[in-house]
């Protein structure tokens, strides 16, 4: 049983799926409560502090890809999203889309508790706190910063912020990524090397995982992503971060 009653929102349009994870969920701890469409999944959000929320990627009225994205681009709460397809094209769109995780219908309940408590476990570690869709708390004055271009990454926080405030999501993928290539600018990486910095996250490794992570992050930075002046590919060998770096 859960000691800290998380609380996650189940957002499918089949009645009996949400009703049949709600069932679950409950009764291995969490708190739970489901949503048929991305209005109800907003008024929920709304009303409720969320520490995950499993997603259907298919709905039947609307897409579940749009959903995602306005998610991430408006929180970084946990999103496992949930397929009922399993080639790799899925697969890789998900992580476009900035899933933290993903489940395969049909799957079994043992499986999907143990993907939700990986999910909420590594967020909790990561970011030292326990994940949810809450306004977060002013930050500590003294900070570890490293500072490029318009951009600030708080590696106390784990976050990346603009220099006027403003924070940019990332997933945990993302900010892994950033910060493997802002504590040593001017490296060049392969893309071999920069998987080992993102394989805890406990997911499946393709070959384009890379490459999709790369361009999720020079749209969210770069202020031209077609001509990036921070992430730099160099060609036969992988990508380096051009950009100078300032501690502080």
């Amino acid at each position: 049983m859960e000691t800290n009653k998380s609380r996650i929102l189940v957002v499918d349009d089949e009645p009996d799926m949400v009703a049949s994870l709600e069932d679950l969920l409950r009764k291995a701890g969490f708190e739970a409560d489901g949503a048929g469409n991305g209005r109800q999944m907003h008024e929920a959000l709304s009303r409720h502090t969320y520490s995950l929320i499993l997603l259907d990627l298919r709905l039947k009225t609307e897409d579940g890809l749009t959903l995602a994205r306005e998610l991430r681009q408006r929180s970084a709460i946990p999103i496992i999203m949930v397929s009922g397809a399993s080639d790799e094209t899925d697969r890789v769109l998900l992580l476009e889309l900035a899933a933290d995780d993903f489940l395969i219908k049909p799957f079994s309940p043992r499986e999907l508790l143990a993907r939700v408590r990986a999910v909420l476990r590594r967020y909790a570690v990561e970011t030292g706190a326990p994940p949810s869709n809450a306004p977060r708390p002013p930050k500590a004055a003294n900070r570890d910063q490293l500072r490029f271009g318009d951009w600030v990454l708080d590696l106390s926080e784990r976050e990346l912020i603009r220099e006027d405030g403003a924070p940019c999501a990332l997933t945990q993928a993302e900010y892994r990524l950033l910060e493997a290539f802002v504590r040593q600018p001017q490296r060049v990486w392969t893309r071999d090397q920069l998987l080992e910095q993102t394989r805890s996250l406990e997911t499946e490794v393709f070959d384009r995982t890379i490459d999709v992570l790369i361009l999720r992050l020079r749209r969210k930075i770069e202020p031209n992503p077609k001509h990036p002046q921070y992430i730099c590919t160099e060609r036969g060998i992988g990508y380096v971060f051009a950009a100078p770096v300032i501690r502080g």
